[in-house]
């Protein structure tokens, strides 16, 4: 959408801009060909993409070597700084360690149930908040901690020993289709996120996953991201207008769809700062870009290459959106290195 709105406009420094889609296949070695594809035979300018922690660490090497730039959308457990990466979505100070001081702070939670996907992020992310709990958190424990893998679907042998360890707060962050089956199968046996008991917590809920689990299934839990479809601020309702007159009305807009479309933005403003398509000088100008139409609010590009941007907890509804229910007064500075997480 961001792409198509900046060649309406008549491209970016008077040259027209024409994009190439690559399809990474959810097959990591298939996103680093595809990469190295854009980089050295199409000679791109930048790439907006990825998904997944593990497909971004089977690009990188490839970017860095043939210094292309990546902006890269979704959140991320953080520990990674690259020249060659413009990283839009949240690290883990600014998601995972804001919720779990949110749900301790607000809700007075002290125990803990780590549920994840079996890959990079959900292990990384709850090896951060295992240490924020233990070490940063007073008088709060991890009561478990488990993993399965990439779609799996049958979460009763777990959600029956959550109930044994009976923890104030399930930290769930399991990914894709396998949350249609967690959350109906959580529901079916009796913990009902709407009673809090325990609190649901997750960082990988978008309204995209709630669409397929039905949110009569997970009304009631909590997402901590930076940004929700419901948000009422000017740009995100003209945002959503725009984006549904292109989709259609029953399309939803998530946190990694919003971070995705400031990518070809942060890319055009800097382009304009350096004067030059040149990946070097582009690089050179990206710290300090501010970018004040961003549907989430305001962002600004740090030195590290993380996005400035406030924290947001969401209350899932019944129809599908999240109720903010708390917010950053001030942007939060992203801190991919925090001291004593490493």
């Amino acid at each position: 959408m961001a792409i198509k709105q900046i060649i309406d406009q008549g491209g970016n420094l008077g040259r027209k801009i024409e994009f190439l889609q690559e399809d990474g296949a959810s097959d990591w070695p298939t996103f680093a060909e595809k990469a190295r594809k854009l980089l050295v035979n199409d000679k791109v300018a930048s790439v907006m993409g990825c998904w997944t922690s593990a497909s971004r660490k089977a690009v990188l090497p490839v970017f860095e070597q043939h210094n292309g730039f990546l902006y890269y959308p979704t959140f991320y457990e953080g520990l990674e700084q690259s020249p060659n990466v413009i990283y839009t979505g949240q690290e883990a100070t600014q998601q995972s360690i804001a919720g779990l001081d949110w749900v301790n702070k607000t809700k007075g939670a002290k125990s803990f149930y780590l549920l994840g996907s079996d890959y990079i992020w959900p292990r990384t992310s709850n090896k951060i908040a295992r240490k924020h709990i233990e070490n940063f958190m007073d008088g709060c424990k991890v009561v478990g901690e488990e993993y399965y893998p990439l779609g799996h679907t049958q979460f009763n042998s777990v959600i029956n020993k959550i109930r044994l360890r009976k923890p104030d707060v399930i930290y769930a962050i399991v990914v894709g289709g396998s949350n249609v089956a967690f959350y109906k199968q959580l529901t079916a046996a009796g913990i009902d996120p709407a009673a809090e008991s325990p609190i649901v917590l997750t960082i990988s809920v978008t309204e995209d996953e709630i669409r397929g689990s039905g949110g009569e299934n997970i009304a009631g839990s909590y997402a901590c991201m930076k940004y929700f479809q419901s948000l009422e601020n000017e740009n995100n309702v003209e945002f959503v207008k725009a984006f549904k007159e292109m989709w259609g009305d029953d399309i939803v807009v998530g946190d990694v769809t919003q971070a995705a479309y400031l990518g070809p933005w942060l890319w055009k403003a800097a382009v304009e700062k350096a004067g030059s398509f040149d990946v070097d000088k582009v690089r050179a100008a990206s710290p300090g870009i501010e970018l004040t139409t961003a549907p989430e609010g305001y962002v600004k590009v740090h030195e590290n290459h993380h996005l400035w941007s406030k924290t947001r907890v969401g209350k899932a509804q019944a129809d599908g959106q999240y109720e903010v229910v708390f917010e950053t007064a001030e942007l939060v500075e992203p801190d991919p290195f925090p001291e004593g997480y490493q």
